[in-house]
């Protein structure tokens, strides 16, 4: 056995897999320790990196380590099409819950209550990366560190501070939920510290979050659509905040 196939085997009960080229691209550009990495087509995945990632193609060329395209396979639940897959050390939650706590925030902190789509999970993070937000809560039973949602987020939980915490245990800030039965978005100014919550896919808010909400908004939708997306809604209420002059992070 290989030492980076050896070494997959030690870390990948403890690490969080990232799945493809861009997974690890992202990983490696926010920062994230990442002790091994492997690809079927090294030639393949540096010509990747010299494409659409020159900023960190020499980190990228000292972590991949080439193996046989079947021993790839075995290493990961269904083989990417950029056959590149690396382990990453996940943050530690003191580290996360410091960065979530942590007051003035510039930018809104997202909780999905009781989420239950890991796809929509994942492209919830990857939408709160790109706007800078200051990072994504989950309440219920969802990781949002499962495979399925670093996948969704494309390596993009690196780039902002993601956890699991009780309704309880939210971060500080002006609780701003989306509801239908809330007041029209267009005439809110959000502020850089709130705390935006979105409801499961299929029940909306729960109870116990409704009762901590200070302010319940509605996005605008045509009469007799039943919803939008969750990925979507989230979309809208940061570009609605970031279009207000909220500040975005470099």
């Amino acid at each position: 056995m290989s030492d980076p196939v050896r070494a997959w085997h030690r870390l990948c009960d403890t690490c969080v897999l990232l799945d493809g080229f861009h997974a690890l691209k992202h990983a490696v550009r926010f920062g994230a320790e990442v002790p091994v990495a492997v690809t079927a087509d090294r030639r393949a995945a540096l010509a990747l990196a010299d494409e659409l990632a020159p900023d960190v193609r020499e980190e990228l060329d000292a972590l991949l380590s080439e193996v046989p395209q079947e021993t790839y396979a075995s290493l990961v639940p269904r083989p990417h099409p950029t056959a590149v897959a690396a382990l990453a050390v996940r943050p530690s939650r003191e580290a996360n819950l410091r960065t979530l706590a942590r007051t003035p925030r510039r930018a809104p902190v997202v909780v999905l209550d009781q989420p239950r789509n890991l796809g929509n999970a994942g492209a919830v993070i990857r939408l709160a990366a790109g706007f800078g937000a200051t990072g994504v809560v989950t309440t219920g039973t969802l990781d949002p560190w499962h495979p399925t949602v670093v996948r969704g987020g494309a390596g993009l939980h690196f780039a902002t501070a993601v956890e699991r915490l009780e309704v309880d245990a939210l971060p500080p800030g002006p609780l701003f939920a989306l509801d239908p039965e809330g007041e029209d978005i267009r005439g809110v100014k959000l502020p850089d510290d709130a705390v935006l919550a979105f409801g499961s896919e299929r029940s909306g808010l729960s109870a116990a979050l409704r009762a901590r909400t200070d302010h319940l908004l509605a996005l605008p939708m045509r009469p007799r659509v039943s919803s939008y997306n969750l990925a979507t809604s989230v979309a809208m209420t940061l570009y609605h905040w970031s279009a207000a002059g909220g500040a975005s992070v470099p």
